[in-house]
């Protein structure tokens, strides 16, 4: 007859106490050591902000406690470190912008949308207990995502800013809404490629030894990943652009784990890239900048020259392996330091010790997010998981290859870090879909699915030690068969 024992699993709540810990001090000390090298003194505000900062994370981590306890530990604490670092440098080239009469005060504002971000966060904790609840959704998040995107278009609502017209007015604000819609399209990617896997997968012809799905089965996703790019194009977004394309192919190679769709991506955009730079004098001019940065030509061309780009290189150079520290460089030099061009100017002063430091933090925020999907059961979780993860990821990639002349630059911006509302919470969102299933992934299997509160663990038929039992948890396999012998 076989013994049932209990066996007791970790949450990770005290590790990330700790962690959590360390991730606010890290803001704080950034944020202190700006007002000790700029103004001699302690910010003045230093309580409000330590207080605001700590307390919205202390609340994400007990809401975490009562109804996500086994969420991912790394996660949270990861998103509050960017977020603080983020937040002194803001700070930092406010103080220097309001000495030489420029536009300020990015920094409340910022930490305004700090607090709504890690307020979504939270609410999709509270409010979403299974994320498969999300796949019952899947057109509607693609019509959500396309309507989403086209919102810049419509006349006097959209709002063009530096040649793109990609935000609209709400009132004194403007809002980026492709930031919202990447999230949207990443659950209908999800939602269509777990049901149309197995025909992407298996069915169709081979083309010079590359497997390619019938049309039927990839024509509706195409269709919308094509819609997405058209408006993009016409909104002038190329990062954006190049961000929905790039998720677009990695979550077919998730799906259907063939090597074929990189090839057929890379293909795709090696030909899109030579289209796109023939066609529209906006790309060329980003192409040139990137080949031709220090031609005297291309540096002086107003609009569209080199000089941003340059000045950012010379920034991140000066500040060599250790930095010039908090507030002794000079990144407002370069124009946008706070938002586009903020990696420079966390080079400038931290350094390529602590440019590899941060970078670190993003790698393990992304380890995480797939970590994640691989430990779910459902194939809708994995695909999301991957589709999120690989979204912060290939944006760091992108806005750091531009900045240092890896790739052209794009506009994007630096994922928790930049300033921008729109950006902070699309991230904070990605944040709080990831502890949610991150949850599900790591809930001790006696917790949930068909052995609820009955059976945890049974003796091993050949060794008699106790081995933990695993229902199912996912609606792609309902239920399994547990030996009892």
């Amino acid at each position: 007859m076989a013994t049932v024992t209990h066996e007791r699993v970790r949450t990770g709540r005290l590790s990330e106490v700790f962690l959590l810990v360390i991730a606010v001090l890290i803001g704080i000390y950034a944020y202190v050591q700006v007002g000790l090298a700029m103004t001699g003194v302690v910010p003045a505000n230093l309580a409000m902000h330590a207080g605001a900062f700590a307390g919205l994370a202390v609340v994400v981590h007990l809401l975490m406690r009562w109804r996500a306890p086994y969420a991912d530990p790394v996660i949270l604490p990861s998103a509050v470190a960017l977020t603080g670092i983020g937040l002194a440098m803001i700070y930092r080239l406010d103080l220097t912008y309001t000495e030489l009469g420029r536009p300020s005060g990015f920094a409340p504002r910022q930490m305004l949308w700090t607090v709504v971000g890690m307020g979504a966060a939270t609410a999709i904790l509270f409010f979403f207990r299974d994320h498969r609840v999300l796949r019952r959704y899947t057109y509607v998040s693609l019509v959500a995502g396309l309507a989403l995107l086209l919102l810049p278009l419509m006349p006097g609502l959209g709002r063009t800013i530096n040649g793109s017209r990609i935000w609209i007015g709400l009132g004194p604000m403007t809002f980026q809404p492709g930031e919202i819609a990447k999230i949207a399209l990443a659950i209908f990617f999800a939602g269509y490629l777990v049901s149309a896997r197995d025909n992407l997968a298996l069915a169709g012809p081979k083309v010079l030894g590359l497997h390619l799905p019938r049309l039927r089965d990839l024509g509706p996703i195409v269709l919308a990943w094509a819609v997405a790019i058209l408006v993009l194009v016409a909104q002038r977004d190329l990062g954006t652009s190049l961000l929905f394309f790039g998720f677009f192919v990695a979550m077919l190679y998730v799906a259907t784990e063939r090597i074929s769709w990189v090839v057929i991506g890379l293909l795709l955009f090696g030909g899109g890239s030579a289209l796109a730079a023939n066609v529209f004098p906006h790309v060329m001019a980003r192409v040139e900048v990137w080949l031709h940065a220090l031609d005297p030509d291309i540096y002086n061309r107003n609009p569209g020259g080199s000089g941003q780009l340059v000045q950012g290189l010379f920034g991140m150079a000066s500040g060599g392996l250790t930095g010039t520290g908090w507030g002794e460089g000079f990144p407002h030099l370069v124009p946008y330091a706070n938002s586009d061009f903020i990696w420079a100017s966390l080079g400038e002063e931290l350094g390529l010790t602590g440019l590899l430091a941060i970078l670190a933090i993003y790698l393990i925020l992304t380890q995480r997010g797939i970590r994640t999907g691989i430990g779910v059961r459902d194939g809708f979780g994995k695909l999301l998981c991957a589709g999120l993860s690989f979204v912060i990821a290939f944006q760091v990639f992108v806005v750091i290859g531009g900045i240092t002349r890896v790739i052209p630059l794009t506009g994007l911006t630096m994922p928790f870090m930049a300033y921008g509302g729109s950006s902070l919470l699309s991230n904070w969102i990605i944040v709080g879909l990831l502890l949610r299933i991150s949850n599900e992934a790591r809930e001790p299997a006696g917790l949930a699915g068909p052995f609820a509160g009955v059976l945890d663990a049974v003796p091993s038929p050949e060794t008699g030690e106790s081995v933990p039992v695993s229902p199912a948890r996912g609606d792609d396999n309902p239920t399994e068969v547990v030996d009892l012998r």
